[in-house]
């Protein structure tokens, strides 16, 4: 079983082999076992204390020896912003799951874009994708030079083999894979589908809580980074593919690039339970707004207004006085791209199903569905609980482009719209 460290964004070490690690200095003349030390920069040099991210790792091989010809390949369904080339009428959107292909597909050719938002040329923005999975990568591998990826398993169990270590996920949590970070996804009992943020801006990092305090919502404690792992493997045909300026590009090696003895640093993947968030809400009367439910942020330059929030609903009390309980309607500059793990969403309990997925783009009306509406006005407001629940959403400041891969899905529903078709008139003016 893979083995890990807790707390998001420490200053952590970790070795594979007895001594790999430098004491009291990062680069010495000759590194224990013949290791390589290499650094990666996550952030420029000389950004601030607080938001500097860099890793030192110790390796066998450096990656210098993983940059011979590269060559360009079809990036098949993957997409980067701009993706201009199709146009979608706006309106809000809503798909049912996407089946698993019956042919084999490793991640390399299982990540189907559904959203570009922003310009990966200038590191704003973000793509929304889901990942559908039937075998592992096999002598393959894979970095992404152009942005970090969050990873979220809505059904099978997926190994991320990392330089770093390894992470085992499962349905309910999520992976994060900075940039420029190498790795080998395995299937661990069978297909995987989920669902991807590829992240173009600044680092996924905790909210601020605000007049919250100390406590609640992620706390990092919850967050696991593995140990060192390491593959010794020489004479062996893999391919590095790497995601880069909106490309896909391949070279290929006799090694595994899956060779880091030792690290230490706070740039590093890593995972987190979304059980485990502990949500805060309302206690008395009005719906807060879905920002008390921000489990990390991309920050932009504008102060309180991110590049993208990864967003989740979990399972969660609901006690407030004579208040319309679920999501109000609104428009809102933000956009949002929302999956569903498992359960119910409480503002939509048809028609949105474990699997599936919505899009509600900038200043497009959205809130929740007829039968919502009509069950949240009349029912006996009682503390009740939520529960075997968990959606989420990829919320950012950039209009989300829906991709032609995506708008020609059979399972887009055509009919979405119709949700809201049973709000009738009910204005009164002579009786309030």
């Amino acid at each position: 079983m893979p083995e890990y460290q807790s707390g998001f964004g420490n200053g952590f070490e970790t070795e594979a082999l007895s001594g790999a690690l430098p004491i009291g200095r990062n680069s010495p003349q000759k590194v224990a076992y013949g290791l390589y030390a290499e650094q990666l920069s996550g952030s420029p040099f000389t950004a601030p204390r607080a938001s500097n991210e860099r890793s030192w790792l110790y390796r066998i091989r450096p990656s210098v020896l993983h940059t011979g010809r590269f060559t360009k390949v079809d990036s098949g369904l993957w997409r980067s912003a701009p993706d201009t080339a199709f146009h979608a009428p706006i309106g809000p959107m809503r798909w049912s799951p996407v089946p698993l292909p019956e042919t084999p597909q490793s991640l390399i050719g299982g990540l189907h874009t559904i959203t570009t938002a922003g310009d990966v040329a200038t590191q704003n923005g973000m793509a929304s994708h889901l990942y559908l999975i039937t075998k592992s990568m096999e002598d393959e591998y894979l970095y992404n030079a152009d942005g970090e990826m969050l990873f979220v398993p809505q059904q099978g169990n997926v190994r991320f083999w990392t330089e770093f270590g390894i992470i085992d996920a499962e349905p309910g949590e999520i992976v994060v894979i900075p940039r420029g970070v190498k790795m080998r996804v395995e299937l661990l009992d069978g297909p995987a589908r989920g669902y991807v943020c590829e992240n173009y801006g600044g680092s996924f990092t905790l909210p601020e809580r605000g007049p919250i305090g100390a406590n609640c919502l992620a706390n990092p404690r919850d967050f696991l980074t593995p140990v060192a792992a390491y593959e010794d493997r020489d004479d062996v045909e893999s391919t590095l593919y790497v995601k880069w300026g909106g490309e896909l590009w391949r070279t290929e090696l006799r090694h595994s690039p899956l060779d880091v003895v030792a690290w230490h640093g706070n740039y590093a993947p890593y995972k987190y339970d979304l059980r485990r968030f502990s949500p805060v809400g309302p206690l008395l009367f009005d719906h807060a707004d879905p920002s008390i439910y921000t489990a990390l942020t991309s920050p932009s330059e504008t102060p309180g207004t991110a590049n993208v929030d990864f967003v989740l609903f979990p399972d969660r009390w609901a006690v407030a006085e004579n208040t319309f309980r679920p999501p109000w309607y609104h428009l809102n500059i933000m956009s949002e791209f929302m999956g569903l793990i498992y359960g119910v969403y409480d503002a939509k309990p048809q028609g949105f199903v474990p699997g599936g997925f919505s899009l509600h783009n900038s200043m497009t009306p959205h809130g929740p569905d007829t039968e919502a509406f009509a069950q949240a006005s009349t029912v006996e407001l009682k503390p009740t609980k939520l529960e075997g629940t968990m959606a989420f959403m990829f919320e950012t400041r950039y209009p989300q482009r829906v991709t032609e891969y995506a708008a020609h899905l059979g399972e887009l529903q055509q009919n979405y719209a119709d949700c809201w078709s049973g709000l009738e008139k009910r204005f009164t003016p002579d009786h309030p």
